[in-house]
């Protein structure tokens, strides 16, 4: 595998909140995407996820409670933990997921990137 420039991927998705994968380790994917200052809505995961911020600002509630994730900071979400992005958050931001999570997100966003008849 080559050298990935994490922050130039994330400025060439499509769109913010749209994740592309850079690569796997072990039975993880590695995610990268770009926050835009709207809010997430609240989700569970089966298995736990690592937010790490690069730049910028990650506003989370999780159980409840806020939680800031900075620049160079990194978060772990639990298992089955309630989660969701508070207005504000932007920024590149990498995610490492389970892999069977990562395949079910791409293909819910494969999804919403298909043409719909009219």
């Amino acid at each position: 595998m080559s050298v990935v420039k994490v922050s130039e991927a994330a400025t060439a998705l499509p769109r913010a909140w749209s994740s592309r994968l850079l690569g796997r380790v072990g039975t993880a994917a590695v995610k990268v995407l770009r926050m835009d200052e709207l809010p997430v809505e609240e989700e569970r995961h089966a298995e736990p996820e690592a937010l790490l911020v690069l730049d910028g600002t990650l506003e989370l509630t999780v159980n409840g409670e806020a939680v800031t994730v900075g620049p160079g900071e990194m978060y772990v979400v639990a298992a089955d933990t309630a989660h969701a992005v508070r207005p504000g958050s932007s920024g590149t931001l990498v995610i490492v997921e389970a892999e069977a999570e990562a395949e079910a997100e791409a293909e819910a966003e494969a999804e919403a990137d298909r043409p719909r008849d009219r």
